[in-house]
C-alpha cells in the first residue's frame, strides 16, 4: 500500500517536461545580461496576478538601472513541479513563491534567514510562524487569504434573516432551513452550492476541522503525525446539511457552475469559498461584489465557536546561493514590494489581495469580505490553514474520494474518519 502513496505522479510526469523547457529559458536568459546588471528572476506560481507583478518588476527596474528583474510563471498547478526543474536544472531563481511550509522545508537549504528584511517587521506575528524552520525565518509571507460561508446579503435580507444574530451552529441550521422554506419567493433554486466535484473544496472545508485539532498552529499541523477528528461531529453535521440543501448531483457541482453561474445570478444563497473569488466576481458584476457579497464564519470546534480560516497561502522565499551584490538587490526590491506606495497599491488596488503587513487601515482594503478576514486576522480570531500541512498526496488521493463517497451514500462517517486517518498516518511516516 506504501508503494502507492509514494507515486506522486505529477512531479514524475511534469518535471521532465519543465526541465527541458526551463533548460532551455536558462541559455536565453544568461545571454541577456548586461554588463554590471545584476538579473534577478522572480519565480511566480500564481497566473492571475502575472501581468501586475511584471509591472511592478518594471517600475522597479525603471528606478534602478543596474537591475533588471523577470518574471517567469507557471501555475495552475504545475508551479511546484516547475520550480523542482528549475532546481534540477542548475538555475534556480533569485526570489521565489513558495507553496507553504512544506515547499519552505524542501528548499530550506537554499533560502536566505530573511529576520532582517525591513518588511518583516511590519508581518503579522501568526503569519510568520509557516516560514519558520529550525527557528530560522526563511520566507515571508505574500499575502492574506480567508475562507467560510460566502453568502447573498439581498437573499438573507428578503428572507428576513440578519446574519449578526447567527450566534451559533443551531442558528445557522435555523437560517438554512428558512432560505429553504422560502426557496419560491427567493427565487433560488437551492440554499448551497458546494463544489463536490473539485477536490480542493474538500480540503479547504477540512481546515475548519483540523485547525482546532492543531491548536490552530500551521507547525503543529505540519508536523502531526496523526489525525483523530477529535472535531469530526462537527463537520458530519455541515456535510449533512449542506449535501440535503445543495443543488444536485452534489458531486457534479464545479467551481464554475458553483460561482460563476448559480451564486452571481442569485440562484443559490451560499458557497463555501475564500476572497480569492472577489476578482471573478467583479469582472462579471462588479455590483455584485459592493453590494450583496457576504461571509459567514463556520462553526468547527463547538455550537458557540465560529472562525474563519485565514493565513498566508504563499511566501516569498530568497535564494541564499547567488552573489552577495544580487542578493542585496532582492531583498531590496521584496522591501520595496510593500512598503513602497507603488507596492501597496500594486498589492491592494490591482492584485485585489490582503496584505499580510500590519498597518494598514481596514477601509482600504478594496471589498468588505476582504475587510472582515483582515480584521479578524489582526484580532487573532482566525483558524489556521492546517490543510495546506496535510501529507502530501494526502488530500488528492485520500480525503477527497472518501469525502465523494461519504456525500454520495456509499459509506458511512465512521469509515470516512477511520480510512481518512489510516491515509494520513501511512503517508506522513514516508
Amino acid at each position: 500500500m506504501k508503494k502507492k502513496w509514494r507515486n506522486r505522479l505529477k512531479y514524475l510526469l511534469l518535471a521532465p517536461l519543465l526541465f527541458i523547457l526551463l533548460v532551455g529559458c536558462s541559455d536565453q536568459k544568461s545571454t541577456d545580461s548586461g554588463k554590471g546588471v545584476k538579473e534577478i528572476e522572480f519565480f511566480n506560481q500564481k497566473p492571475e496576478i502575472s501581468r501586475q507583478l511584471k509591472e511592478l518588476a518594471n517600475t522597479y527596474s525603471e528606478a534602478h538601472d543596474d537591475v533588471k528583474i523577470t518574471v517567469t510563471t507557471i501555475g495552475s498547478g504545475e508551479g511546484a513541479a516547475g520550480l523542482q526543474a528549475k532546481f534540477t536544472s542548475g538555475n534556480p531563481p533569485e526570489i521565489m513563491m513558495l507553496g507553504g511550509t512544506s515547499e519552505i522545508d524542501r528548499y530550506q537549504d537554499t533560502l536566505l534567514e530573511v529576520s532582517d528584511l525591513e518588511v518583516t517587521n511590519t508581518i503579522m506575528e501568526d503569519l510568520l510562524e509557516g516560514a519558520l524552520i529550525d527557528d530560522s525565518l526563511l520566507a515571508i509571507p505574500m499575502n492574506v487569504e480567508g475562507f467560510g460561508w460566502m453568502y447573498n446579503k439581498e437573499i438573507f435580507k428578503e428572507a428576513g434573516i440578519d446574519p449578526e444574530s447567527i450566534e451559533t451552529f443551531d442558528d445557522f441550521v435555523e437560517a438554512v432551513e428558512k432560505l429553504d422554506q422560502q426557496k419560491e419567493d427567493l427565487g433560488i433554486e437551492e440554499v448551497f452550492a458546494f463544489s463536490g466535484a473539485e477536490d480542493y473544496s474538500s480540503n479547504q472545508f477540512s481546515a475548519h476541522f483540523t485547525s482546532p485539532e492543531f491548536d490552530h498552529s500551521i507547525l503543529e499541523a505540519y508536523e502531526a503525525t496523526e489525525l483523530n477528528w477529535k472535531y469530526g461531529d462537527q463537520m458530519k453535521a455541515y456535510m449533512d446539511l449542506f449535501n440535503e440543501y445543495n443543488i444536485q448531483p452534489i458531486l457534479g457541482v464545479n467551481y464554475s457552475q458553483s460561482v460563476e453561474e448559480l451564486f452571481i445570478n442569485s440562484q443559490v444563497a451560499m458557497v463555501h469559498q475564500g476572497n480569492w473569488i472577489v476578482p471573478t466576481l467583479n469582472g462579471i458584476d462588479s455590483d455584485f461584489v459592493e453590494e450583496k457579497l457576504g461571509i459567514l464564519p463556520v462553526f468547527g470546534e463547538n455550537n458557540e465557536t465560529a472562525k474563519i480560516v485565514a493565513g498566508a497561502p504563499w511566501y516569498i522565499g530568497i535564494n541564499s546561493d547567488i552573489d552577495d551584490d544580487v542578493k542585496e538587490a532582492a531583498k531590496d526590491f521584496v522591501d520595496w514590494m510593500y512598503l513602497s506606495d507603488e507596492g501597496q497599491e500594486t498589492l491592494v488596488h490591482e492584485m485585489q489581495m490582503i496584505p499580510p503587513q500590519e498597518g494598514y487601515d481596514v477601509e482600504d482594503i478594496t471589498d468588505s469580505v476582504s475587510q472582515i478576514i483582515y480584521q479578524e486576522m489582526l484580532d487573532e480570531n482566525t483558524s489556521a490553514m492546517a490543510h495546506n500541512q496535510y501529507p502530501d498526496g494526502w488530500f488528492q488521493l485520500v480525503l477527497f474520494p472518501e469525502f465523494q463517497r461519504y456525500l454520495d451514500g456509499y459509506s458511512t462517517w465512521e469509515e470516512f474518519e477511520k480510512n481518512t486517518s489510516e491515509g494520513f498516518q501511512e503517508m506522513r511516516e514516508q
